[in-house]
């Protein structure tokens, strides 16, 4: 009776080895269509600050004015002071807790999910909202109760705000987990927008576009960044990160 060889037959070429799927899905993929909307967003931002810097007063305006008129607390209320912590958290802390990310991030071998960190929340803020500020300058709310700088268009609070919650979601919480961290998301983003115009700091439309930009900016990057984060997750799967 014939023996069976377990020697393959010639021409045969043994299937090279699976790269395991990651377990936790982290970081996430970007959706099918995270250029289209990543775009689409950014422009809606760049269109509020082009209506702004065309006329003295943008179409908008009114809406403006009455939201800012129905913002007419004291500085010695309850919500001003829920206000002014915001304010705190897309101030200095909006620049520390980002960079505390990335540091975590590459303690942990991370370093790809870094980079991207570090390009959405710091880098995407310089090189998108200060020329923004400079090139629209649109004059602050009468009589701002917070310490503020020129240029209320876009909003760099709420746009730091929406870069954190943003790249947190893709690279610290898996699915499950993740669903849950968009709500919180998107009730802090309306908080912090809603804290700018309670402070007179900004305008609505100010907000808003503050928050497309962030928005968008992170679609984009996210985008950007796929190839890199992919080879990460499947170190992370494989539990060689630092290979």
């Amino acid at each position: 009776m014939p023996r069976s060889s377990a020697v393959p037959r010639s021409g045969h070429r043994a299937s090279p080895p699976l790269i395991p799927a990651p377990r936790h899905h982290l970081p996430a993929d970007p959706p099918r269509h995270a250029v289209a909307v990543g775009a689409a967003l950014l422009l809606g931002s760049l269109l509020i600050g082009l209506l702004v810097s065309v006329g003295e007063r943008p179409v908008f305006q009114g809406l403006d004015d009455s939201w800012a008129a129905s913002m007419d607390g004291s500085r010695a209320d309850a919500l001003t002071g829920l206000a002014t912590l915001f304010d705190r958290l897309g101030g200095p802390l909006g620049t520390v807790l980002p960079l505390g990310l990335v540091g975590c991030l590459c303690v942990y071998g991370r370093w790809r999910s870094g980079l991207f960190a570090l390009t959405a929340g710091i880098a995407a803020n310089v090189l998108l909202v200060l020329p923004l500020k400079h090139l629209v300058d649109r004059p602050r709310p009468p009589h701002p109760w917070v310490l503020v700088n020129d240029g209320s268009f876009p909003s760099g609070q709420v746009f730091t705000a929406v870069t954190l919650v943003f790249v947190a979601a893709v690279l610290v919480f898996p699915p499950r987990a993740r669903r849950w961290w968009w709500l919180f998301a998107a009730l802090y983003v309306v908080a912090m927008m809603g804290s700018r115009t309670w402070l007179h700091a900004q305008w609505l439309s100010d907000t808003v576009a503050g928050a497309l930009a962030g928005a968008g900016s992170c679609m984009l990057l996210w985008r950007a960044f796929a190839p890199l984060l992919r080879i990460e997750a499947e170190r992370v799967a494989a539990d060689s990160l630092w290979l």
